[in-house]
């Protein structure tokens, strides 16, 4: 696009904010926790009535988990149906906050100078607001380039919670289909002229530890027994010491449990955590080392006698490192924020998302959504020490308006290989 042209697109975003911001807060009433799935199937249909207008037809696919709601597709054909190349835009419908939690805390639209308080409004509803606002802008300043793609939007269900099925879901409905990106619409930063753009990401490994000891009495019989709570502190701390951060990787014990009365020597005790690297290797090194301290371990009382301890690994997201694919993608997004007199900076984000599950398959970029913060916080204190989850208003059109540039130069570059080919 021309200066002009950029100019004119700006013009039309400023002209058209308000009404978007309407759309985003009839998005935000609606609670979308991922375990309410009828506010995440009825957020769900408000989507699809939104972009309907810009010619997308929906479908809903049920979870592989009954107990979330469905997700969603909506399709936009192009002129040259299966021949055409397509584009993905993917967010997701659920947060994490159940209904009560948004009561109890008062967690509501609210505007306070350039920030919108609000469940869901930095993530990530306010995410897909900006797909709406780049199709929007394509369609009526490009609208032979918007007819000349397949465009297909992809919103999960239960992103907060088990994406795997999802991730499928994408690959289904985009390896096959000439796909240009996967562009997912997590919020990114903004920091004095600078986008945030995420390259990659860490994975994900859930774990569980559990100890059998050996139940006695704790004052008749203390000596006969295994403490499976001493055990299982001592494995914690060793869990613990696997943590690097000069190699990118965290261990986290997130829960302990176990015991039952205190007149009984503990026979059982268990903990939960998660293992978190950005570098593969790095990542199947550290497994290793967390498994390795299963087994029969001698309880430090005296007795000689042992616990079992046992490690197994829940769930694996596999870590999402700098690749070319995304590095592709990168360059031309980095082009078109030179041209807005903007630069983009590649981040590293430590957080998951639906890019882990696709970005060996399809090119993929994250971290297009607007900006804001406290993402998942729905608490506010009177000292701001806690405060809620908010969007910056003033982020939506420079994101609208780097999304929009690049995705035409990533269209036109292909356009032009098709030509020649």
């Amino acid at each position: 696009m021309t200066t002009v042209e950029i100019a004119r697109l700006q013009t039309y975003l400023e002209q058209n904010l308000a009404g978007y911001m309407d759309r985003l807060q009839r998005m935000v009433a609606i609670n979308s926790f991922t375990e309410n799935p009828a506010g995440v199937n009825a957020l769900g249909d408000l989507t699809a009535d939104l972009f309907a207008p810009l010619g997308f037809t929906a479908e809903r696919v049920a979870s592989a988990y009954d107990r979330y709601g469905n997700h969603l597709v909506l399709t936009c054909q192009g002129k040259r149906g299966e021949q055409g190349h397509t584009i993905g835009l993917i967010s997701h419908l659920d947060t994490v906050f159940p209904p009560e939690e948004e009561i109890a805390n008062d967690f509501q639209w609210r505007v306070e100078g350039d920030r919108i308080y609000g469940p869901g409004t930095n993530d990530i509803k306010g995410g897909t607001l900006v797909i709406y606002m780049v199709l929007d802008a394509i369609r009526s300043f490009a609208p032979e380039t918007f007819a000349a793609v397949n465009w297909v939007i992809l919103l999960d269900a239960s992103e907060e919670q088990e994406a795997d099925d999802f991730g499928q879901l994408c690959l289904q409905r985009l390896e096959s289909a000439n796909p240009l990106a996967a562009l997912i619409f997590e919020a990114g930063y903004i920091n004095s002229h600078s986008f945030n753009i995420v390259a990659a990401r860490k994975g994900m490994a859930q774990y569980v530890v559990t100890v059998e000891g050996k139940g006695s009495h704790a004052g008749a019989a203390h000596e006969s027994g295994v403490n499976a709570i001493v055990q299982l502190a001592d494995t914690v701390q060793k869990i613990a010491a696997l943590t690097d951060y000069e190699q990118g990787v965290t261990f986290n014990v997130g829960t302990i449990q176990g015991g039952t009365v205190t007149n009984r020597v503990p026979h059982y005790a268990e903990a939960r955590g998660e293992m978190r690297a950005f570098d593969g290797q790095v990542y199947q090194e550290k497994l290793g080392q967390l498994l390795a301290l299963a087994g029969p371990k001698v309880v430090q009382n005296g007795t000689g006698l042992a616990a079992k301890v046992t490690v197994s690994i829940e769930r694996r997201t596999p870590p999402w490192p700098r690749n070319p694919l995304t590095d592709g993608l990168l360059e031309i997004w980095s082009a078109a924020a030179t041209e807005l007199g903007w630069q983009v900076k590649p981040e590293y984000r430590g957080g998951l998302s639906d890019g882990n599950h696709i970005f060996h398959r399809i090119p993929t970029l994250d971290g297009l959504g607007p900006a804001g913060m406290n993402a998942h916080c729905s608490e506010r204190s009177p000292d701001g020490h806690k405060d809620q989850e908010y969007v910056l208003i003033n982020s939506f059109i420079p994101k609208t308006l780097l999304n929009t540039l690049a995705i035409l130069k990533l269209i036109s570059r292909t356009e032009e290989t098709y030509k020649n080919s």
